[in-house]
């Protein structure tokens, strides 16, 4: 039985964790970036390498805007919670509060009408929580991540005649835009959402670029060669970090794919901020709490029973 104290625990240090803690496979990617730059691009990830190190010492949230922080959650088929998933939802919400006042994270959610803050984080559909199953398993995983709330992201209805230069096209129509008006804080890591319904491929976008670390590729050989293929295309256009000229605009790209309707091809483009604020911890059942609580960085949330494309 997974208790609704540990779970209210876990979810507070991962917040913790995400807004502090840069990643280690982001960090390395910005230091490989940082040694082939030059000039004001040069200094500008040197300096970001450097404020990961300060925010870590002082234990003190990376950047301001600490984004609008939200939980996907994977369920163990075996797993028992106390009080069930109404009580694991609560304890995930009061987990937030707890957060945004202790960390401290900045209050970003309001009412979208009348601009009344909470002060919490905490309202109505927030934090949004995804959910997945793994069989076979009687853990929980929690994974938060803090992304900004406003820009980075752009959808278009492509067609099956658009093809691979479509979205090649698309790609980088959305990412010399960002980068032109300051709508993404690269480098970043890029995820692509191709196929599902409309809003299916905006999620599957959002957790490509969310959930999947650098340096992973996707299982299947062709999609796994247009993920670089379309890093290497974000690279060459002559944009880097926060907009000056460079080759650092994309730390990696990622790319999820979902059927869809058989007259389209759906794509959406999300760019994760250069803090790629994310973490998970696995709670495991037991009495002792050294083994209950496993945290790590890489949220492992793309499983081969979600890819799965058959009838078990």
């Amino acid at each position: 039985m997974i208790s609704c104290d540990a779970i209210e625990t876990a979810a507070h240090q991962i917040m913790h964790n995400a807004a502090i803690d840069i990643p280690e496979d982001y960090r390395r990617a910005v230091a490989g970036m940082a040694a082939r730059e030059e000039g004001l691009s040069c200094f500008v990830l040197q300096t970001m390498l450097e404020n990961y190190d300060a925010a870590s010492a002082d234990r003190r949230p990376m950047c301001a805007d600490t984004g609008l922080p939200r939980y996907y959650v994977k369920v163990g088929n075996e797993a028992r919670i106390e009080g069930g998933m109404v009580a694991l939802e609560k304890a995930l919400r009061v987990a937030t509060a707890r957060a945004t006042r202790d960390i401290p994270l900045r209050p970003n959610r309001v009412h979208p009408l009348w601009r009344t803050d909470p002060n919490n984080n905490v309202g109505m559909f927030a934090p949004e929580i995804d959910w997945s199953f793994e069989p076979r398993a009687d853990w929980l995983e929690l994974t938060t991540v803090h992304k900004g709330g406003l820009f980075g992201t752009d959808y278009r209805m492509l067609f099956p005649g658009d093809g691979v230069d479509g979205i090649k096209r698309f790609l980088l129509d959305t990412l010399i835009a960002f980068g032109k008006r300051g709508l993404a804080c690269q480098p970043a890591i890029v995820g692509v959402g191709l196929g599902g319904a409309k809003d299916a491929c905006m999620t599957l976008g959002k957790q490509a670029a969310c959930l999947r670390v650098v340096g992973d590729r996707h299982p299947d050989p062709k999609i796994a060669a247009l993920e670089l293929e379309l890093k290497d295309l974000g690279n060459a256009i002559g944009m880097g970090p926060m907009g000056f000229a460079g080759r650092a605009m994309v730390a990696d790209l990622h790319i999820e794919v979902g059927h869809t309707h058989t007259g389209g091809m759906p794509m959406s483009v999300h760019t994760f901020c250069l803090s790629s604020r994310r973490a998970t911890v696995r709670i495991c059942p037991g009495d002792a709490p050294q083994f209950q609580f496993q945290y790590r960085s890489d949220p492992q949330w793309f499983s081969d029973y979600m890819r799965r494309e058959g009838i078990e």
